[in-house]
């Protein structure tokens, strides 16, 4: 009768039996959940490409300058002879929180060091309230300027896979400049100007300002910026933000914002019209300050 249980039960079965005993006691002989096939993407090749990803390609050693799919295979295949998919890659990358966005355009003279001492934020407010302030309320405003006009910008929209969809795009170069302060609670105060360069921002700030608080302006160092022409009042101080580092500065997020939602793809017919819509995007954002803190958040210059 033993015999024939075994010869029922098969002789490859019973081995696996003694060798899991063997490895695990009585234990071992339960019915668990069998391991399934090994994933073709492991645990530390995903570590190895989120930092390669992170990193970016070196153009002498990859032979690119941006990476690709195809590219990420071949890196994957060299470093650990592992082959997967372009689907199986598309979707690990995706799982690691990666996506295909534009790049912002970065001067190649950038100094990192002077964008991360700068956050160093309220440190300076601190030093300000000592002094400029005196004790006064502190109210930290952001300031840039925008060109609104006919020379304009079409946006990503919503179409049928493998169209292109069509937009309006006017050529014509007629603008208006509005300078946008806004402030770290999120109102905002702008100003319209027809050139860039007869802005005033010391002067069209305040007027949105709380009643005797002292209003810290941060700009960056445009020439009208640091003149010793522009009028600033005895209640503003303007620090200026490091060169060549517009990331800084959270307004350049609004003004995307602005385009985007309500400027982007239209033909303007007058220097009117770009007035009309400018004020009716501009009226239209300041009524949702808590979008403009959100798209304007900044981490740094709120810690204390």
């Amino acid at each position: 009768m033993a015999a024939a249980h075994v010869g029922a039960v098969g002789l490859q079965t019973v081995c696996d039996w003694v060798l899991r005993f063997n490895d695990a006691g009585p234990v071992g002989l339960l019915t668990g959940k069998a391991p399934g096939p090994q994933p073709c993407v492991a645990d530390h090749h995903r570590v190895a490409l989120r930092q390669v990803v992170e990193d970016g390609p070196i153009p002498a050693v990859h032979g690119v300058v941006r990476w690709r799919i195809a590219d990420l295979l071949h890196w994957l295949w060299n470093e650990f002879h592992a082959s997967v998919s372009k689907q199986t890659l598309s979707r690990e990358l995706r799982a690691l929180g990666f996506r295909t966005l534009s790049a912002r355009p970065r001067h190649h003279a950038k100094d990192p060091g002077a964008a991360e001492a700068f956050k160093k934020f309220p440190a300076l407010l601190a030093q300000i309230a000592a002094h400029e302030a005196a004790g006064k309320l502190i109210e930290a405003w952001w300031q840039d300027e925008a060109r609104i006009g006919q020379k304009n910008k079409t946006t990503r929209r919503w179409a049928r896979r493998g169209t292109r969809p069509a937009s309006q795009h006017d050529q014509r170069t007629r603008s208006a400049y509005p300078p946008g302060p806004g402030q770290r609670r999120g109102p905002g105060a702008a100003a319209l100007h027809e050139r860039g360069d007869d802005a005033a921002p010391a002067g069209d700030r305040p007027r949105r300002g709380a009643r005797g608080a002292h209003a810290v302006v941060l700009l960056d160092q445009a020439g009208w910026h640091t003149s010793a022409k522009l009028p600033v009042p005895g209640n503003t101080t303007l620090p200026p933000l490091p060169t060549k580092s517009p990331k800084l500065n959270p307004v350049e997020n609004i003004w995307r914002y602005m385009r985007d939602n309500w400027l982007s793809n239209r033909i303007f017919a007058s220097y009117q019209d770009i007035l009309d819509h400018r004020g009716f995007a501009w009226n239209s954002l300041v009524e949702q300050p808590w979008t403009i803190i959100s798209i304007g958040l900044r981490d740094w210059a709120h810690r204390s």
